[in-house]
């Protein structure tokens, strides 16, 4: 495991520093991202704020996964070996708590160094998304996005639960993912809506299906991951409003907002409550 780790390490650090680097260079350049997307706003556009105020949260969450791949090892890869034996209630103890803390140890770490390469590919579209972006040619910004979005969906169905007892690695594991997910869906209607130059309001069976899907969405997947389309579809509610000849579509999202955080607010009661018996 010890060349994963390293690949992992490497991975995680080489891509985040390019995103980074590269979402830095969008914020000051001439045009900047916020120019283009005032240029460009069309029926799923969100609020340039909601964006800005996201990633902030995202870098702080992906530091400290980060940190936390460096900062530890994973199980059984260094063992201390002591001359005194434990006294025997102790050793009975140790022997069934142990295994069970270092088998959720591996587990996460598995989990962990599974999702590296996919973080690494996301920061990567992404960089890679900005650069198109502000040139303005959306489609192959699309394609970026569109890899992203999928790779990061499809990551976080294979990640193993949480639950109360689940070390912190694996829930910034978790954390990263869902965000990443999260605004990943956001990325690609947003970027989807600029490449067909889509107005709002959009048609009725597009309204339809966005109205279902996001409640649907939050009903069908975690707290956490819900949680993050809530927040998406809040960003293009508040960013909708007084778009000219949008109607009722940004007063029809502020409800959509509303049915989802019932959707979130209703799952997150029983895992809450797992957590409190903890």
């Amino acid at each position: 495991m010890g060349n994963e780790v390293s690949s992992a390490r490497v991975l995680t650090v080489s891509s985040f520093l390019v995103n980074f680097g590269v979402q830095v260079y969008g914020m000051v350049s001439t045009p900047n991202m916020k120019d283009v997307a005032d240029a460009n706003h069309f029926a799923f556009s969100p609020h340039p704020m909601f964006i800005a105020a996201f990633f902030s949260g995202q870098v702080v969450l992906q530091l400290a996964w980060i940190r936390k791949l460096f900062k530890g090892d994973p199980p059984n890869g260094y063992q201390t070996i002591s001359g005194k034996p434990p006294s025997r209630g102790v050793g009975q103890e140790q022997s069934i708590v142990q295994p069970l803390n270092e088998k959720q140890e591996e587990r996460a770490w598995k989990a962990a160094l599974a999702y590296a390469p996919v973080y690494a590919l996301g920061n990567f579209c992404i960089a890679g998304w900005l650069f198109f972006w502000l040139r303005e040619n959306f489609v192959a910004s699309q394609v970026l996005v569109t890899i992203n979005t999928v790779a990061q969906l499809v990551a976080v169905t294979a990640l193993p639960p949480l639950t109360p007892s689940s070390p912190l690695l694996h829930r910034l594991t978790h954390l990263v993912a869902k965000t990443f997910a999260g605004i990943g869906v956001l990325d690609f209607i947003d970027n989807g809506g600029v490449a067909l130059r889509y107005l709002a309001p959009p048609s009725t069976l597009v309204q339809a299906l966005t109205y279902t899907l996001f409640p649907v969405g939050a009903a069908t997947s975690s707290p956490l991951f819900g949680s993050i389309l809530l927040y998406d579809v809040i960003a293009v509610a508040v960013g909708q409003m007084g778009v000219a000849g949008a109607g009722p579509w940004p007063s029809r999202l502020g409800w959509t907002s509303a049915v989802t955080a019932c959707v979130v607010g209703f799952k997150a009661i029983p895992v809450v409550t797992q957590y409190l018996r903890r």
